[in-house]
């Protein structure tokens, strides 16, 4: 839709913090890519400007319950006594 000037007609509202890694993390139950939950997702079409706004806030402080990492190829070689798995290499069996 275009407005009297010629433009583009927009909407103003809090835009989606998607980013389009839509995956829910397993534990944490909210997305990687957004960090919402899934709740938020199906209601933010639903949602109020300030409801929106309220979640957008709240955004930055779910990123560090992303950021813990099992430890990898890393942990699985350092073996159990460093907390890592004991998971032979391929083609091996203990």
């Amino acid at each position: 839709m275009k407005d009297p000037d010629g433009g583009l007609w927009r909407r103003h509202e809090v835009e989606s913090p998607c980013i389009r890694i839509c995956t829910i993390h397993p534990a944490e139950r909210i997305c990687v890519g957004c960090y919402r939950t899934i709740d938020e997702i199906a209601a933010w079409s639903r949602m109020s400007p300030e409801a929106r706004r309220a979640v957008m806030a709240d955004l930055p402080a779910r990123a560090p319950r992303l950021r813990q990492r099992r430890g990898g190829r890393a942990a699985r070689l350092a073996g159990p006594a460093a907390g890592g798995q004991d998971i032979p290499p391929a083609g091996e069996s203990r």
